[in-house]
């Protein structure tokens, strides 16, 4: 018996801490992303050097005090850049996030309520988007629309809409059933009104996952095409274009990589665990 109880004691411990350590990450990972929306919109409270000041005497630069993420190739302060670049990163990752998502779920929600020949035909048009890898989608749609931190943001977007779309008709097919929902239409509610004051409300928990999941994912994808140069061009700062100047210098100067690189590693690491926390969170209220 005692045996057991310091067996259970143990056990009881080990997740208590690891419970507390997800709120650590969890809480770490929002602060964190706070002080990047901060960088995006308000630089000059964390940096008083202009990104684009050029000096050839400082050029390729080690970090130091003065200089904490180092120098790049004509002399420009990476830090700077790097902050002045999360206006740019940011912005089109928004816009892009904002167009999947009023994108894809109204189509998932009325694919998914609807049902029929209706959600077949919708779901196999998503289906042959997510045939497309999404990189190679984003390029092509970028090719079409030009160069730019908009037409980035618009063509990013575009490729995540089939995951919002399957996300929402899942819940849309999840809450149709329920009770309260045939009541409302019994009533002679719309289907639009059902689904947007009953429906929605209890999809919200996986959309914000969702959002924050594919924040992340927006994050890398913009960050790849402005580092293959359809993004901002030069000396304009975005956190792609900056990993890009840096690659010929990587032998003699791995700062002007490896630093700006981490920046992108650590917030996609951070919208990644607030999205398991939403989740998380969502899925223990519904279980009570």
């Amino acid at each position: 018996m005692d045996n057991n109880s310091s067996s259970y004691s143990v056990s009881a411990a080990i997740q208590n801490f690891l419970r507390r350590r997800g709120a650590v990450l969890t809480i770490a990972s929002c602060i964190f992303l706070l002080g990047i929306l901060g960088w995006s919109v308000a630089p000059t409270l964390f940096t008083s050097v202009n990104p684009l000041h050029s000096s050839s005497l400082h050029a390729l630069e080690a970090p130091s005090r003065a200089h904490w993420f180092g120098t790049d190739h004509l002399g420009r302060d990476l830090f700077s850049r790097v902050i002045y670049g999360a206006s740019n990163s940011l912005l089109a990752t928004g816009l892009a996030v904002i167009v999947a998502l009023f994108g894809g779920m109204p189509i998932g929600f009325l694919s998914g309520f609807l049902g029929g020949r209706a959600d077949a035909a919708i779901m196999r048009a998503i289906d042959v988007l997510m045939a497309v890898p999404s990189l190679l989608l984003s390029m092509a749609i970028v090719t079409v629309l030009g160069f730019g931190i908009t037409e980035i943001a618009v063509a990013v977007g575009f490729s995540a809409v089939a995951a919002f779309a399957r996300m929402a008709r899942g819940e849309a097919m999840r809450w149709r059933g329920a009770a309260f929902v045939e009541a409302a239409i019994a009533c002679g509610r719309s289907p639009i009104g059902t689904l947007i004051t009953h429906v929605l409300p209890h999809a919200a928990g996986p959309v914000l996952a969702l959002v924050a999941l594919e924040f992340g994912s927006a994050v890398l994808a913009v960050s790849s095409l402005s580092f293959l140069g359809f993004g901002a061009p030069p000396p304009q700062p975005e956190w792609g274009l900056l990993i890009a100047e840096g690659r010929n210098y990587i032998s003699v100067a791995w700062w002007c990589t490896t630093l700006p690189g981490l920046v992108v590693v650590l917030v996609v690491l951070a919208a990644n665990q607030l999205a398991r926390f939403v989740q998380d969170r969502s899925e223990r209220i519904e279980s009570e």
